[in-house]
């Protein structure tokens, strides 16, 4: 063969090259020629860091309100606080208004004494009042030396006694309400030298109207007695009044 005849192929041979050198340019293998296995996933990447804040979201709009909810439980009762200290005196106040006229503040009286006198006769007969004609005390008038009985003006309480010297006869007599014994007394005479005494007393609740005196309660035991040396009294007076009107009367 002549040197003619390769100069042909010597051509293609220089075109081929030219073309295969463009196509690995840059190690730019054509996916015609070769085809690579999928390559190691690579490993994670290192955290980011923050992002910038977001910004405010709109306000949500009012929701219906929700039902009451049910009372809750009695708390524990709380320690007492420490004392506060006093404070400043106030000022004086105004002058209040005059009041209205109170009432009189005089409280109800009851009292009488009364003794026998040395010529007084003595009642011989069950039932008579033992008349105690001499005044010692009877301010109010309520004691009747005529009836020998005491007349009841103010409601209450009154305390009533009676001493009598017994001479020359026994004695027995009864303190009366309204006709009617509250208390009884009795002393024996047995012929002595010298007078003895009895005495007695009581407390009644009366009503206005309501009368007490003393009262034989037997005819032969009438040995009261009185003399310039020795009296028979009978004293009453009033204790403390029902009246209720009245403060000073309570």
């Amino acid at each position: 063969m002549t040197s003619l005849s390769l100069f042909p192929l010597l051509y293609c041979f220089i075109v081929l090259q030219v073309c295969f050198s463009s196509q690995l340019e840059d190690n730019k293998i054509p996916p015609s020629l070769c085809t690579g296995h999928p390559g190691t996933p690579g490993s994670p990447g290192i955290h980011g860091s923050p992002g910038q804040p977001g910004r405010d979201g709109r306000d949500g709009r009012d929701a219906a309100p929700g039902e009451k909810g049910q009372k809750g439980d009695r708390g524990d009762t709380g320690e007492t606080g420490v004392r506060g200290l006093t404070g400043d005196k106030g000022y004086p106040g105004e002058k209040g208004d005059r009041g209205q006229p109170g009432e009189c503040a005089v409280a109800p009286k009851s009292a009488f004494s009364v003794k026998l006198s040395q010529s007084h006769t003595f009642p011989l007969n069950v039932g008579d009042a033992v008349l105690f004609d001499t005044i010692i005390l009877n301010e109010q008038g309520d004691y009747n030396t005529a009836t020998g009985r005491f007349t009841c003006k103010v409601p209450g309480v009154y305390y009533f006694a009676v001493h009598a010297t017994v001479y020359r006869a026994s004695l027995q007599f009864d303190l009366m309400k309204n006709g009617h014994a509250v208390a009884s007394y009795f002393q024996f005479y047995g012929n002595w030298p010298k007078p003895a005494s009895l005495s007695g007393s009581s407390l009644l609740h009366l009503i206005p109207g309501d009368q007490v005196w003393v009262q034989i309660a037997l005819s032969e035991y009438n040995g009261f007695y009185s003399s310039t040396k020795t009296d028979s009294t009978f004293t009453g007076f009033l204790v403390y009044s029902d009246w209720k009107n009245s403060a000073v009367f309570a």
